[in-house]
């Protein structure tokens, strides 16, 4: 059964546009591990928007404790900062489970975008190589939406060169295609980038704008996806039903899945 990581960047955001401790982003994952999800995730970023350093420290014991998987997500190419040690800084302390690697720059307000394996490939394997050696599985953010007839398989062979051990899709341009009522294409594009990868030994994750109306047609239509990691939606249906009962619901779609 694919797994359920549920990313609390967004409880961050709330608690830092007051400037103090509340909502705790702990108690928060703690009420989603209760539940029954199976990971956390969070994205720090350089400016601190949401995540700091302090709430990646705390996670990790959380997760320890509660032997769950921590899913830690950045990009390892940012330099350090005051209040930012660097992403692989920050795996050394807290050594995440999985260290999902994304490319995103300062200024974006959202992930939006996979790696260039042809321009980042070479410059990726040294860092997934450290990474491994703190025993974390590493994942990589990857593109499967765009023209068809591009050489997604050449991409994936350098993908698979970095030795890292799964692609997380970015699943943005399904869930656009999905609201506007026309799914199906971007859905055989996401299954076929799936099964290449998992010819080249690459597992499989997804993630960005998954949420209950549209989970359960990709799981469906991609094979073999191990992992979901969804916040923005989950938190923004929290809102509504509470962080348990919603939890519980992506549990279920997860449960009646049979891709």
């Amino acid at each position: 059964m694919t797994v359920l990581s549920v990313n609390v960047n967004k409880i961050a955001v709330l608690r830092n546009s007051r400037g103090e401790r509340e909502p705790d982003v702990v108690r928060a994952a703690q009420a989603c591990l209760d539940a029954g999800a199976h990971g956390i995730t969070v994205h720090p970023r350089p400016d601190a928007r949401h995540i700091r350093a302090d709430d990646v420290h705390a996670l990790a014991a959380l997760t320890r404790a509660r032997g769950v998987e921590f899913n830690l997500e950045g990009n390892p190419f940012a330099p350090p900062r005051p209040g930012y040690p660097g992403f692989l800084a920050l795996c050394e302390l807290a050594r995440p489970a999985q260290a999902t690697l994304v490319p995103d720059g300062d200024g974006q307000l959202t992930s939006d975008h996979g790696f260039d394996f042809a321009r980042d490939g070479a410059a990726l394997r040294p860092l997934v190589a450290r990474l491994k050696e703190l025993g974390c599985r590493v994942s990589l953010f990857a593109d499967a939406h765009g023209d068809p007839t591009l050489d997604h398989e050449r991409s994936i062979e350098r993908a698979a060169a970095t030795g890292a051990d799964r692609l997380e899709l970015y699943t943005g341009p399904y869930a656009e295609a999905f609201a506007a009522g026309n799914a199906e294409p971007m859905l055989a594009r996401f299954a076929a980038i799936a099964r290449r990868a998992q010819a080249a030994g690459l597992g499989i994750n997804a993630g960005h704008d998954l949420s209950q109306h549209n989970l359960g047609a990709f799981l469906a239509a991609v094979p073999a996806v191990l992992e979901v990691s969804i916040g923005h939606a989950l938190i923004s249906e929290a809102l509504y039903a509470g962080l348990d009962q919603t939890v519980r619901r992506y549990l279920a779609i997860l449960g009646g899945a049979t891709g």
